[in-house]
């Protein structure tokens, strides 16, 4: 069943997420002080086993001068610099095996896919460490570190997203200016931030993403991971203003403000991870060239395959143009 607002209502419905008055200079202080450290990319072939599709295990510094993992995978056959996806992945996993995710070295990008540090143990692998301390939490990620915008999980792996975008564009195989950022649920989230702070990248594709709309989806859902807000905030009775205060510096209403690629979202109403609304709030505070896919009938996969042939074809497209 439906478990939100009804289309109509979605496509005019706003946010109520602010932006705090520092969030840029939040943000340029936390970026400066990681890009203090060397990028140390460090880029090794596997043998995956592949004949059309040669894979890398990357290794970069992220945020605090910390090492992140990747996969690069390119077309075998590819000469020149080639347009690039960086992907960032769902809530709970991590870059997976190198034979996972082949389709957009198949399609002739070089896909560069990033490890979400501390994650990669719930549904697929993960090979990088969270060694930042944290403060009591619920189980799970949401709200790790949340005593502060300081120590809270996501500044640190927004900051890996941004460093891993940087990585990417370093890279003789990969043409800088055609490097776009893709990723759904929580790959969305990640994706959705990463275009904000790094605003030329050439696109934006965000599948039914998370970390949106925070203080609504707080309400609005009882499903993991969201539920990791309500179960703290049910022990933390004092701490409600507080955490919705710290969110606002993470949240991706705010982060959309700040895009300026064109970008793609997918949003489906019968999704009660991430419902619909809170796509939509961060969807209608993107001011560039925008589009909303909706999946009447689906839940969380939203459109699945149908979702990434789309973005296949909506990259295309933009990358077309930045010949």
């Amino acid at each position: 069943m439906f478990t939100d607002l009804p289309e109509p209502q979605l496509r005019e419905y706003r946010s109520a997420v602010t932006d705090p008055e520092d969030f840029d200079a939040f943000w340029d202080a936390t970026l400066a002080a990681t890009r203090a450290f060397d990028l140390g990319l460090v880029v090794e072939p596997v043998d995956a086993g592949l004949s059309t599709i040669d894979v890398f295990d990357v290794t970069f510094n992220g945020y605090g001068g910390q090492p992140v993992k990747a996969w690069l995978r390119v077309p075998a056959s590819a000469t020149g610099p080639l347009p690039a996806i960086v992907q960032f992945v769902g809530y709970g996993g991590g870059r997976g095996h190198a034979l996972e995710d082949l389709l957009w070295a198949s399609a002739g990008y070089a896909h560069f896919q990033m490890d979400t540090r501390g994650q990669g143990s719930g549904w697929t692998l993960g090979a990088t460490a969270d060694p930042e301390g944290s403060g009591p939490q619920s189980p799970g990620f949401l709200t790790r570190g949340i005593d502060s915008r300081e120590t809270y999980y996501y500044r640190r792996v927004f900051t890996d997203a941004v460093r891993a975008i940087e990585a990417a564009r370093s890279l003789d195989s990969i043409d800088a200016s055609r490097v776009s950022v893709l990723g759904g649920s929580q790959g969305g989230g990640i994706a959705l931030a990463a275009a904000a702070l790094v605003p030329d990248v050439a696109a934006l594709v965000a599948f039914v993403p998370f970390l949106c709309d925070l203080p609504r989806a707080a309400v609005v859902t009882d499903n993991e991971p969201y539920k990791e807000l309500g179960r703290y905030l049910a022990v933390h009775r004092d701490s409600t203003a507080r955490v919705f205060d710290v969110l606002r510096y993470f949240d991706g209403v705010n982060f959309a403000r700040r895009v300026t690629a064109p970008a793609w979202f997918s949003a489906a109403l019968m999704d009660p991870t991430c419902p619909p609304s809170t796509v939509f709030g961060a969807f209608h505070n993107l001011t560039g060239e925008k589009h909303i896919e909706v999946w009447p009938f689906n839940a969380h996969e939203g459109g699945g395959t149908f979702d990434q042939a789309l973005a296949l074809e909506f990259i295309g497209e933009v990358v077309a143009r930045t010949r």
